[in-house]
């Protein structure tokens, strides 16, 4: 199926377009680029090699921390103090995460390509990289949302997109970039005007649960309340399926959407969901990576909150800067739709929250200059030949790691935290008084990592 989208694609390391096609995935005569497929699925970042590598270090990762659960659930049911209602929830428990950790496992076998490896220097080459605070579990619950529980949630994120559009627009070839387990493209293809529809996102994880039942299958996974709403609700096997099979026309692909792997003006409509503001791009910059994608006339749809992650406050627009930043963008001015929904309101679970969206509308009005590449590590962390800047940040830190490496070497099962705090007033680090409540602190942080449980 991949062949369909041959006229999109174009090289996410070089821009060269087309790219060869083959039943073995996508090549790039130009830069001598090849994109494999994972079960089916372009997989379309710059470096694919070390982004397979990365993935299938968190793919071993995510397992081993759920046979470490398992094993520390299994000494707990040990426990001949328990009360009865109690360890029976942790044997039921114990079996559930077990058999988690075994579907799991299944889902994510494409990932385990053992030709494929990569190293820190080809990210370094390319400055590219996987976020750091993304990984296979991250959006764990929303899979449940989109193809068990959700349907009252997923309807409503369709009506925001419906609300914008405020016609019956024939919407063409469309891009959802960030789609997820892909439940709001499948709505839009399935409802909505469309000629093709690419959903788009990095997370192999939630692609491969977006490819199994998109294709009509029925994944049985296991769902993890934050707060069970009783005994039983701690582990939840459901059913993941769609409503029916997707019609023809839907595809999947895997790539970072700050390196788009598509021709200028390929798309007539991209959509947005949750997604202009964790983005690392500023806004201004992502608008026009955007606008680089849309054909003439095409329309940007943006579906979701405005909570920006930028560590400057001068990132964290308002829905008037948004707004602003998005005509200065060569669009139209959009046209906004707001209204409060659902949001992760599992019928499992206690916890669940009202989410206040920010939808708007906008179609590209011209061209602007195409945003440099986007470059995910600096110049100095790079080439290694420039001076490390002396930040704020790594003064700071400079400090912290001498003194809890001092801490550190000093743990030997005799010390007490007062016999250290006097170490370290004779070192003439600190004074006692000082020492104790910093000492303790660490030591509370360590303590606490030591015993915090792992979430899924």
């Amino acid at each position: 199926m991949h062949e369909t989208l041959a006229d999109l694609y174009a090289c996410p390391r070089c821009d060269n377009a087309p790219l060869t096609v083959s039943d073995a995935g996508l090549a790039c005569s130009a830069c001598k680029a090849e994109y494999p497929l994972l079960d089916g699925m372009p997989w379309l970042f710059a470096e694919p090699d070390a982004a397979f590598g990365e993935w299938r270090n968190r793919l071993h990762f995510a397992v081993q921390k759920l046979s470490h659960e398992v094993a520390r659930l299994t000494a707990e049911e040990k426990d001949k103090s328990l009360h009865s209602l109690t360890a029976r929830r942790i044997q039921r428990y114990r079996k559930s995460l077990d058999s988690h950790r075994r579907k799991l496992s299944r889902l994510l076998a494409p990932v385990e390509l053992g030709s494929h490896s990569g190293n820190v220097e080809t990210y370094l080459a390319l400055r590219t990289r996987l976020p750091v605070d993304q990984g296979l579990n991250t959006y764990y619950p929303n899979i449940h949302r989109d193809w068990a529980w959700g349907e009252d949630e997923n309807a409503a994120s369709l009506r925001q997109i419906e609300a914008v559009l405020q016609d019956d627009a024939e919407l063409g070839d469309v891009l959802v970039l960030g789609a997820g387990a892909g439940r709001l493209a499948y709505d839009i293809h399935m409802t909505l005007d469309c000629r093709r529809t690419v959903a788009f996102d990095f997370n192999p994880m939630l692609m491969l649960v977006a490819r199994a039942v998109t294709g009509g299958d029925s994944l049985p996974m296991y769902e993890f309340p934050i707060a069970p709403r009783s005994l039983e609700d701690d582990a939840v096997l459901r059913q993941l399926q769609a409503p029916e099979p997707v019609r023809d026309g839907f595809h999947l692909v895997l790539g970072d959407a700050l390196r788009p792997p598509f021709r200028p003006a390929a798309f007539d409509t991209i959509v947005t969901p949750w997604l202009i503001d964790i983005v690392t791009d500023d806004l201004g910059v992502f608008a026009r990576r955007l606008n680089r994608l849309l054909r003439e006339d095409g329309r940007w749809l943006n579906f979701g909150s405005l909570a920006f992650h930028s560590a400057k406050r001068a990132g964290q627009y308002s829905p008037e800067e948004t707004k602003n930043i998005v005509a200065e963008s060569g669009f139209s001015d959009p046209y906004v739709a707001e209204a409060t929904i659902p949001y992760m309101c599992s019928p499992a679970s206690r916890h669940g929250r009202q989410e206040h969206t920010f939808s708007f509308s906008a179609c590209k009005e011209k061209d602007v200059d195409a945003p440099p590449r986007h470059k995910a590590l600096p110049d100095w962390l790079v080439t290694g030949k420039e001076a490390v800047p002396l930040a704020q940040a790594f003064r700071a830190q400079q400090m912290t790691t001498q003194v809890y490496a001092f801490i550190m070497s000093l743990i030997d099962g005799k010390r007490s935290i007062e016999d250290m705090a006097r170490i370290f007033e004779k070192q003439q680090l600190m004074t006692r008084e000082e020492a104790v409540p910093a000492i303790k602190s660490f030591l509370t942080r360590m303590f606490d990592d030591a015993n915090r449980q792992s979430g899924y």
